[in-house]
């Protein structure tokens, strides 16, 4: 089959959804299909894998977004030729999979991977809670009616999704992960090669640092546990736009120095770095099907959360 992903954003910017995305192209390809990727972007940039279809768009500042309403001409029409596309934004790339597929009658999947009625409050604070949920209740239950197929990778998010007002039938699917790479061992040694003793209590996130994960309220909460316990430490595993916003928050907490950002890491160098800590750490309720969570608990590590959908779905 020829399989059209449609994303509003790819690599070279990471998040869960991108991962997902690659992963299952490539096992879709070991299956002898041909996929392709259909998003927005810088048309220079020098993908190091086939099939990756840009169009342009105007970027959205430190969010590696790009904002399109249209395909370009050749993308448009190479994503017609397409057996089936499975989309993965319900706005712009859902949006266009109704314009360009469904006249041609072109079969849609949309699997939903996030919680956006929460990500409205986190990027849109000043927005009422209940604009945005009028606009979500107004705008989902339609799309969903338009698509063949709707996945949810948890049944939590299911049941959100219902409260919303989809009323069609939702498959629940969990996103695939590839856990050979964590299960594997460190040595305390590690530790000491990065400025850690054997005897410290090592607490990690890793993944986006962005106001939807809820971060602010972590860096609270470990300060507090600091003070109660010497050696243990924060690492802040990733980058993204509230960066700089909480290593301000971690200096006024008195503990800053046992609050560690160690910003982007290879994938391929996540596995040993989750291994030699003693607990992954997260105070997101956004998240869908957490793959973070999945992987730290594939490495062995006790997990950490706060009770919503997908974490609660999850640990």
């Amino acid at each position: 089959m020829r399989i059209g992903m449609m994303t509003d954003v790819y690599k070279p910017h990471i998040s869960g959804i991108t991962n997902y995305i690659a992963l299952n192209k490539r096992y879709l390809e070991q299956a002898g299909h041909e996929v392709f990727v259909f998003t927005f972007g810088d048309l220079e940039h020098e993908d190091d894998e086939p099939n990756i279809v840009r169009s342009p768009g105007l970027p959205l500042v430190d969010t590696g977004y790009y904002l399109s309403f249209r395909y370009s001409r050749q993308a448009k029409l190479l994503l017609q030729t397409m057996d089936l596309v499975h989309v993965h934004h319900p706005f712009l790339s859902g949006r266009l999979a109704l314009r360009y597929c469904r006249p041609l009658r072109i079969p849609i999947v949309f699997t939903n991977h996030t919680r956006y009625d929460l990500y409205a409050q986190a990027y849109l604070p000043l927005l009422p809670e209940e604009i945005s949920a009028t606009f979500l209740q107004a705008y989902m239950p339609p799309f969903y009616d338009a698509v063949d197929l709707v996945i949810s990778p948890s049944a939590g998010m299911a049941d959100v999704l219902r409260q919303l007002g989809v009323t069609c039938h939702i498959e629940v699917v969990p996103n695939g992960v590839e856990l050979q790479r964590f299960h594997q061992t460190s040595e305390p040694a590690q530790r000491t090669k990065i400025g850690f003793k054997p005897e410290d209590i090592l607490l990690v996130y890793a993944g986006r640092l962005g106001p939807e994960k809820n971060l602010g309220f972590l860096v609270r909460a470990f300060s507090g546990l600091a003070e109660a316990i010497e050696n243990a430490h924060l690492i802040l595993v990733g980058g993204g736009p509230e960066e700089e916003a909480l290593k301000r928050q971690s200096a006024e907490t008195g503990v800053s120095s046992r609050i560690h950002f160690v910003g982007m890491l290879d994938y391929e160098h996540l596995p040993s770095y989750l291994a030699m800590c003693d607990a992954f750490v997260t105070a997101s309720v956004t998240e869908v099907h957490p793959l973070s969570v999945i992987e730290a608990m594939a490495t062995g590590l006790p997990v950490l959360g706060i009770q919503s959908v997908g974490v609660g779905d999850t640990v």
